[in-house]
């Protein structure tokens, strides 16, 4: 009896693993930490660039943390967790993704050290979460009010989120591109509230000329040229058809075969697709439309038909694309030939090809639908116009969120530097171990400050020294002038960033530490094996 009691008993598969307590969240940080790690001598205007290079071969520089996250190979689950951060950030605000990674790797060095004194993972979470709510009222409280109209303070935010991304010099020509771009296609709902989407805005990338020679279009571009030397380059009062079924002859949906046994019936065979597509280019025709942009293919034959017929048509247009040109021009997008009718035209003034470096794009502008702008973006490399894309991109989300919210508050660290004071008076109010947990939070929101110092060459002892001195004496403004090594104001200086990234970065980051804190137990399945060549699962 007593040899079967001290029988094992398995629970896990095997190969299964399983790390417990203390081991699991020691891990789970340093996964964590690491990442965080990674993309910390990113931030700021004097961050340095990374070059990731993929399965394929292909380089990617930049200094956007978004962007190394997404390409990075990571495994770790915890490591992970983090880098949803990044995606959450980008999705929400467009800016600030390094920061908030950063913030959450010294939450989680900060709570190392409260675990080793032996606090409770939920007495921490509970600091932090009491801590984060503060942090977003004390950073709300200080925010400076922005008013739509203001088109000088939207540059500035708009060139503070493209300093640092290898645009600087060419920053104003973008600020302006930018704040046109979004300016241009805000409404308001039925409450009166701004409302900036983005989607609205397109941007296209083209090598060749300079960056000043970037421009922003009324309407929408579109990647594609004409589908027939024939057909003409430029319609007016144009007359749009958006089609999402090929130009084809129908195939068949099951398996089938045709056995010509004469060469008449080949003929016949020849001239009833010829009937077909006839057909069709009718039923298009019949709707008096002029310009036809088509999801999927167009057969050679309907291309002669409609080139005949003084019809633009560009064929493979993106779903992306189709969706932007049906806001533009109020054209449908039609999934049948059967029942077309004029109502499902749309229309703009001017449709044209227009010849750009070397190869071709239709543009569609005076368009009466929903307000869409393009902004063509030009450079000299093809690294500088994917390094101009993530920059613009960036500042059109940063310029929408401060349009819709109104306020904006100070960069520089000057905000978390102020933040970090106030908490430390709020964790002073505490009682029992919170109070700790709170303290290390105020403690790691000098991270930001700190690296922006050491990323700029400067000593972060002393530059976090100067700050708080001028932060105690009521300087709200006050933070680093990375290019200067000086303390100065901030809003002065116009670095300024919308509310809203700072609030989503103390967020994200404080959810994602307390998510990992909490984990007290990882259980890993085994891996299993890859197949064989010959498809048997490899012992």
């Amino acid at each position: 009896m007593a040899g079967q009691m001290n029988q094992p008993i398995f629970i896990l598969s095997e190969g299964s693993k399983r790390t417990r307590g203390s081991d699991a969240q020691n891990n789970n940080i340093m996964a964590a930490k690491a990442v965080a790690a990674s993309v910390r001598t990113t931030l700021g205007p004097r961050g340095m660039d990374k070059m990731l290079v993929d399965s394929m071969g292909d380089v990617i520089i930049t200094n956007d943390g978004a962007a190394i996250l997404r390409e990075m190979d990571i495994e770790h689950p915890a490591a992970k967790m983090i880098v949803e951060i990044a995606k959450t950030q980008d999705a929400e605000v467009g800016d600030g993704t390094t920061t908030a990674v950063v913030l959450a790797g010294e939450l989680l060095a900060s709570a190392e050290e409260l675990l080793e004194d032996g606090i409770h993972p939920t007495i921490i979470s509970d600091g932090y979460r009491m801590a984060a709510e503060k942090a977003k009222e004390i950073v709300a409280k200080n925010a400076i009010n922005v008013s739509p109209e203001d088109t000088e303070k939207l540059k500035k935010i708009a060139m503070t989120a493209i300093t640092g991304k290898g645009a600087e010099a060419n920053k104003e020509i973008l600020a302006n591109l930018t704040v046109s771009a979004v300016t241009s296609i805000v409404e308001k709902d039925r409450n009166g509230k701004v409302v900036a989407d983005t989607e609205k805005v397109k941007i296209e990338k083209r090598t060749g000329g300079s960056i000043s020679d970037s421009v922003l279009i009324d309407g929408v571009i579109i990647d594609k040229e004409r589908v027939h030397p024939n057909m003409p380059t430029r319609i007016e009062d144009a007359k749009i058809l958006l089609l999402s079924v090929p130009i084809e002859y129908r195939k068949t949906e099951a398996k089938s075969e045709i056995k010509i046994t004469a060469p008449d019936q080949m003929l016949g065979f020849i001239e009833q697709e010829e009937a077909m597509l006839k057909e069709i280019i009718q039923k298009v025709m019949a709707t008096g439309a002029n310009v036809i942009f088509c999801q999927k293919g167009i057969d050679d034959l309907a291309q002669y038909y409609l080139a005949k017929a003084g019809i633009i048509a560009a064929r493979r247009i993106k779903q992306s694309d189709m969706e932007r040109l049906s806001k533009a021009t109020g054209a449908p997008i039609v999934t049948s030939f059967d029942g077309l009718s004029e109502k499902d035209l749309g229309k703009a003034g001017l449709v044209e090809e227009r010849e750009t470096s070397g190869s071709k794009m239709i543009y569609v502008t005076g368009c009466e639908g929903t307000k869409t702008v393009s902004l063509l973006l030009r450079g000299g490399t093809e690294h500088v116009v994917e390094a101009l894309d993530r920059a613009v991109e960036d500042a059109i989300r940063v310029v929408g969120v401060a349009l819709e919210d109104q306020k904006v508050v100070v960069g520089g660290g000057a905000t978390e530097i102020e933040v970090a004071l106030r908490l430390r008076e709020f964790a002073s109010t505490l009682s029992g171990r919170e109070q700790l947990a709170a303290m290390k939070f105020a403690e790691s929101l000098e991270i930001i400050p700190q690296t922006l110092a050491e990323n700029a060459g400067l000593d972060p002892i002393n530059m976090l020294t100067e700050m708080r001195a001028a932060h105690e004496n009521n300087k709200k403004c006050d933070g680093l002038n990375v290019y200067e090594g000086r303390i100065e104001n901030m809003y002065e200086n116009n670095v300024i960033e919308p509310l809203r990234i700072k609030t989503q970065a103390i967020g994200a980051a404080t959810e994602a530490t307390i998510m990992i804190l909490r984990i007290d137990d990882v259980i890993a399945a085994a891996k299993q094996a890859p197949p064989a060549p010959g498809g048997a699962p490899m012992m």
